[in-house]
């Protein structure tokens, strides 16, 4: 089954299609390269948002697509990016099947501790307010991909997706158990343009102050803060010192160290996504200050990537997986258009 994978962010819609094997054919960034290329069997689209109604990948119809766009509300900045990729495509290939793959899907089964926020019962029960996660097609590809690379699951796992977007994620015998994003993609590590946490209270006395309207406020928090505030660039790769890294390391390790507590230990640790891959000085540097969990990383190896960076004697496996979304959703197609 040839599979086309799409998936739409901010002001791209890029798609890959894969082969029978899963050999990537093709990786434009755009609808036109379709016509050059050979027809797919099926489409994959990476949806943000499937509340606490999909947790798993589901073919899409009529009335599964109208359920997807009712949750928009839950992900206004997010979910229209996801639609607009399904329309877009199934105008250039109609009647080919679709399947949805779901970001939240993988943090679907969070404990409640984990899934909770401290808020009324009203609040939460009328409007579906819990931590619901995110990258969870990463988090999932990323904890597959080591369970290979190891010949088994691991039993206490942290998955550090570090890109534009950053989340991490404990995941206990192939399964998540906390993650660091919330009701939005907006909660938890520094990021490329968003903030991560930031005081509630700050916020409301900042909207008072500044008598800022909810977009406005919504709009510096996810395109004018994190690194780009700190540093003014986004590109982790500009950044070598100075306030911007430190807050970034801060936050990455108490991160880390926080989903072990969840995990009430630590057997391995994964690095992926663009930063995750490609800097290997933030993963020293994170490790540098995780050597109370037992991380220690081996400088020698530590350029490679689908790769065990683990120091000499460290008790801790740490591995850099190169981020593959693309897999994860082709493998979650064939499963649901195989029944």
């Amino acid at each position: 089954m040839r599979i086309l994978v799409v998936n739409a962010g901010s002001s791209s819609l890029k798609l890959s299609l894969l082969d029978h094997d899963d050999t990537l054919i093709a990786q434009p960034a755009g609808l036109a390269a379709l016509r050059d290329l050979p027809a797919p069997d099926a489409i994959g689209h990476r949806v943000v948002h499937g509340g606490d109604e999909f947790t798993d990948p589901v073919r899409i119809d009529d009335d599964v697509e109208a359920r997807i766009r009712a949750l928009t509300d839950l992900a206004p900045l997010h979910q229209p990016k996801s639609l607009h990729g399904i329309d877009a495509v199934r105008a250039v290939l109609p009647g080919v099947p679709e399947v949805a793959c779901f970001d939240t899907a993988f943090h679907a089964h969070l404990p409640d501790a984990a899934a909770t926020y401290a808020l009324p019962a009203i609040w939460r029960e009328k409007y579906g307010l819990r931590r619901y996660g995110f990258h969870g097609l990463s988090h999932a590809y990323a904890t597959r991909r080591i369970s290979e690379m190891l010949g088994a699951v691991p039993r206490r796992l942290v998955v550090c997706h570090l890109g534009a977007g950053a989340s991490l994620c404990a995941v206990a015998d192939g399964r998540s158990i906390d993650t660091t994003m919330g009701f939005t993609p907006l909660e938890g590590l520094v990021m490329a343009t968003r903030s991560g946490t930031v005081d509630p209270g700050l916020l409301l006395w900042l909207q008072e102050r500044e008598g800022l309207s909810p977009a406005e406020l919504a709009d510096t928090l996810e395109h004018r803060s994190g690194l780009l505030a700190l540093a003014g660039t986004a590109d982790m790769r500009d950044i070598h010192d100075g306030l911007a890294l430190d807050v970034y390391i801060h936050r990455l390790r108490a991160g880390i160290a926080a989903m072990t507590a969840s995990l009430g230990g630590l057997d391995t640790l994964v690095f992926t996504g663009g930063v995750g891959e490609h800097a290997p000085a933030v993963r020293r540097t994170a490790a540098a200050g995780l050597a109370f969990l037992g991380v220690a990383v081996d400088p020698a190896r530590d350029d490679d990537t689908d790769a065990d960076i683990t120091a000499p004697g460290a008790p801790v496996g740490t591995f850099v997986i190169t981020a593959r979304e693309d897999l994860e959703v082709a493998a979650a197609v064939r499963r649901i258009l195989d029944t």
